[in-house]
């Protein structure tokens, strides 16, 4: 059986928003990785060359989520102030995320496209969705509003969490196969506990 790959990245809630680190490394470089031989793998293999640009794209959302603001509940006003800059963070960090994606363009292999497509759409509506919330929290003027679009903004951040961030790699063998030859691949996935 082959083992599942699974994104580092986990919401948790303190007042409702909030986010557990994902214990990533920091980045090597293919020259630091080969003790200062290039990686000629993904040069003559654009599977592998896609697959390790498409998980450095995703990795703007992953560094993103692991490091958001956090959210200061002593008041009413400061809930809402922190979950602004939180959403707006999760904002940033989509966009820096997608235009990688779109710089990337379509994977090498015929057919692989779709998925990257549903990817690029999951994006494109929790985006907007967090965007609306923000906004939501930046114009409530009493505690009701406040709370109910604090409500909709942890929603809004569990879909973000839900986001099958693999997705693209995942959609045929070739490209899982590419996204394992991939070094910048293995920075987002973990094989799953022996059970």
């Amino acid at each position: 059986m082959r083992p599942r790959l699974t994104v580092l990245a986990a919401l948790a809630t303190g007042i409702g928003i909030g986010l557990a680190g994902c214990g990533q490394q920091p980045p090597v470089s293919p020259q630091a990785r080969q003790g200062g031989q290039a990686d000629t793998s993904s040069q003559i293999d654009p599977a592998a060359r896609w697959a390790d640009g498409y998980c450095g794209a995703v990795t703007h959302l992953v560094r993103t989520l692991s490091n958001l603001p956090t959210i200061d509940p002593t008041s009413p006003q400061q809930a809402s102030l922190t979950s602004s800059r939180l959403l707006t963070s999760v904002v940033g960090g989509i966009d820096e995320t997608v235009a990688g994606l779109d710089r990337l363009g379509p994977p090498p292999l015929a057919g692989d496209e779709q998925a990257r497509g549903e990817l690029l759409h999951d994006f494109a509506s929790v985006r907007q969705r967090a965007d609306d919330v923000r906004q939501r929290i930046d114009s409530a003027r009493d505690t009701a509003a406040t709370r109910a679009a604090l409500g909709d903004a942890r929603s809004t951040l569990d879909e973000v969490g839900q986001l099958d961030l693999l997705k693209a790699l995942d959609a045929t063998p070739e490209l899982s196969a590419a996204g394992k030859r991939a070094p910048g691949c293995q920075q987002l996935v973990v094989p799953p506990a022996p059970q």
